[in-house]
């Protein structure tokens, strides 16, 4: 894998972690992938810390994607940058048919642990270049979930992606976490990703600059919500809600929601 895969360990050994200590998200298959594959983490990316961040953040996204999905019967789920995430396993009651989509050296290392349905499927692609919409036939309603992905596209290259989602689908609702343009600048020198070779990301500050076509902006979410802080506690939770749910994790990393509609 080059070196922006391997960031898919980072939030793998998060989920890991947490699930092993009962907080916000319950991943079995998060915690045997973990143990099989002992990929070395080091430094910042290794940190409790941050592995506290990357549950909450897929709690928030696992919360949202059900909520998206409740009484639909037409609509499919894209991931994008799926890694070796196994939210298709988390998200319970969840049954509409469903894409995990990333680079085909990605795709070869989740079929060790995960198998294709007629209603799962895993697809070979770039983000970027969108070629793997012309195997999705499906094209009245998706729900997408895009996480830890936009910070290794430029503004165009998410335009781009925008437009081609905006142009495949009827209905879309999207949610992509972000980094800031202040984010960016500092991440080549502070950031967890960098303990696995890479330094060059990207931010966004207003979230409308990605509109495309019918396909814009709606809404911005927390990244911490109160409920999942409060599952820690005493100083750790003292100091996680001082690291990650202020006003200056929030000036770093920010969740978008966008949407098109009829």
């Amino acid at each position: 894998m080059n070196n922006v895969n391997k960031t898919l360990y980072i939030p793998l050994y998060g989920k890991s972690y947490v699930s092993k200590k009962g907080l916000f998200i319950k991943d079995k298959k998060a915690e045997e992938i973990w143990t099989a594959e002992g990929f070395p983490l080091k430094g910042k990316s290794a940190s409790k810390w941050l592995a506290y961040y990357m549950g909450v953040r897929s709690a928030v996204f696992d919360e949202w994607l059900i909520k998206q999905t409740a009484d639909e019967k037409e609509c499919i789920v894209i991931h994008i940058g799926c890694g070796l995430d196994s939210r298709i396993l988390r998200v319970e009651g969840v049954n509409c048919k469903w894409y995990d989509v990333d680079f085909p050296e990605v795709i070869s290392e989740r079929c060790r642990y995960f198998k294709e349905t007629p209603q799962y499927k895993m697809l070979e692609g770039d983000a970027r270049d969108c070629n793997w919409l012309e195997k999705i036939t499906e094209s009245k309603k998706a729900v997408v979930v895009i996480e830890g992905v936009s910070m290794y596209m430029t503004s165009s290259e998410l335009c781009c992606m925008m437009k081609k989602l905006s142009g495949h689908f009827e209905e879309i609702s999207l949610l992509m976490d972000c980094y800031t343009t202040k984010s960016a600048k500092i991440s080549k020198y502070k950031n967890p990703i960098n303990d696995v070779g890479v330094t060059k990301v990207y931010g966004i500050d207003d979230p409308a600059v990605l509109n495309q076509s019918e396909l814009v902006f709606v809404k911005e979410h927390t990244m911490t919500p109160e409920k999942y802080i409060n599952e820690l506690r005493g100083i750790e939770k003292f100091i996680f809600a001082k690291l990650y749910a202020g006003n200056f994790a929030k000036s770093l990393y920010r969740l978008f929601e966008y949407r098109k509609v009829k």
